[in-house]
């Protein structure tokens, strides 16, 4: 265990800057959304590779409590960038 207020270590650096960068990736793709629509071919490429080359159709189940259902992938990816909750799962 490190001591309070020492630098973190090179491999530690390497993990807070890879996060940072994927927060920063993530409310890029929340932008986009929100500027361009799930209609955006841009958007469209994001959603499909999120889920492994398909969006998935309507409803999407989801484990937050009180919204359980979204009428389709693109709410429930809106949803998500509204919350800054960028990782959660269906």
């Amino acid at each position: 265990a490190q001591q309070p207020g020492t630098p973190l270590s090179d491999q530690e650096y390497r993990q807070f800057f890879r996060s940072l960068r994927v927060a920063r990736r993530a409310s890029t793709a929340c932008l986009l959304r929100e500027l361009y629509g799930c209609q955006n071919p841009l958007v469209q490429s994001l959603d499909a590779y999120e889920n492994h080359g398909v969006i998935p159709g309507g409803p999407i189940c989801s484990t937050l409590p009180g919204t359980p259902f979204f009428p389709d992938f693109c709410t429930f990816s809106f949803y998500r960038c509204m919350r800054k909750q960028y990782f959660i799962k269906v």
